[in-house]
């Protein structure tokens, strides 16, 4: 196997797994999404420009391969098993609290939606680069994103820090 290659997925695996459970909103999806997306990925490695950023043909891997899946059950119960509480090195128990009930929410939205907001707010990404990686155009990332975050704070406790308005002291909206 390609050393470098190799050495990409234990440098940045762990940051594509979160990424692919907060698209599923399942740990087992999201492992089954990150080893689908990273077996497409090394079928190609050796004609990438390795030098630029493999982040974002593994991101846009993650999100048409995700897609797809839509598209193959969308008739179907998806169930769905708890995410595991995996405490990080100095996490407190109020961060992994907060953490668990974005998750939940995140994992009660529509796919589109849910998308939008891992891609915006997660990866960081531009609307333009939402838009592109979705499929669809930037208005119709700004709807799924307004849309998102509404029921985002329908959903997430209100005594939430992440969850209060600018007037009760927290800049998140």
């Amino acid at each position: 196997m390609d050393a470098d290659f190799v050495e990409f997925v234990r440098r940045r695996g762990d940051h594509h797994l979160r990424t692919a459970v907060l698209l599923t909103g399942d740990w087992h999806a999201a492992e089954d999404l990150v080893q689908a997306s990273l077996g497409k990925l090394h079928r190609v490695w050796h004609r990438l420009d390795t030098g630029s950023d493999p982040d974002a043909y593994l991101r846009r891997i993650l999100v048409n391969t995700h897609r797809s899946w839509w598209r193959a059950r969308w008739r179907r119960e998806i169930p769905r098993a708890e995410l595991p509480d995996l405490p990080g090195p100095g996490d407190p128990g109020e961060t992994r609290a907060v953490a668990e009930d974005v998750r939940n929410a995140l994992a009660k939205l529509p796919a589109r939606q849910r998308t939008a907001l891992v891609l915006r707010f997660f990866a960081d990404l531009s609307e333009t680069e939402v838009a592109d990686l979705m499929g669809c155009s930037v208005g119709t990332v700004k709807s799924h994103t307004h849309r998102g975050l509404r029921a985002m704070r329908r959903l997430v406790s209100p005594d939430l820090a992440v969850n209060r308005t600018e007037e009760e002291g927290s800049g998140i909206r």
